[in-house]
């Protein structure tokens, strides 16, 4: 919690008294993330063609994912318990995702044969491989190659 102070600029009673445990810290980034995951969808269908939007989408659940590393084990504990309702958490992002991938088969940017759980299951799949291999570096470059896959064949 001190590292956390120190870092976001504050005393430790400051941080304490807005978060008086590591689980009530650890939930409150962990929603503000999936606040931010659902909302970053429409604001980046507003901004780029659904395929770029859904690219862009996909590096802010890397660093959604990236945050929840040092959170995990507390993380799991508040989900066990039901602190953490994950299971409204998979529905909201998968809705983010499904409203991208809706846009992208309306202007034929994305393919029509591909669920948001399916993408998602990629995504998860880069990030871990990734991860597991020690080359974050490496998950862009697997992210342009599944976005390839979700454009349509053109003939």
């Amino acid at each position: 919690m001190r590292a956390v102070a120190r870092e976001a600029g504050v005393g430790i009673a400051t941080l304490y008294r807005h978060f008086p445990t590591r689980e009530s810290l650890v939930e409150a980034v962990y929603r503000d993330q999936v606040v931010r995951l659902t909302g970053g969808a429409r604001e980046l269908l507003a901004a780029e063609s659904p395929d770029r939007a859904l690219r862009r989408w996909m590096d802010l659940f890397g660093d959604w994912i990236a945050t929840k590393r040092g959170m995990l084990d507390t993380m799991l504990s508040l989900i066990e318990s039901g602190d953490l309702p994950h299971a409204r958490t998979r529905e909201e992002l998968l809705a983010a995702v499904d409203l991208i991938l809706e846009a992208g088969r309306s202007s034929g940017d994305l393919r029509t044969d591909v669920s948001a759980e399916e993408v998602v299951a990629l995504i998860i799949g880069v990030f871990t491989v990734a991860h597991q291999a020690g080359r974050a570096d490496e998950a862009a470059r697997l992210l342009d190659v599944v976005l390839d896959g979700l454009r349509p064949q053109r003939p």
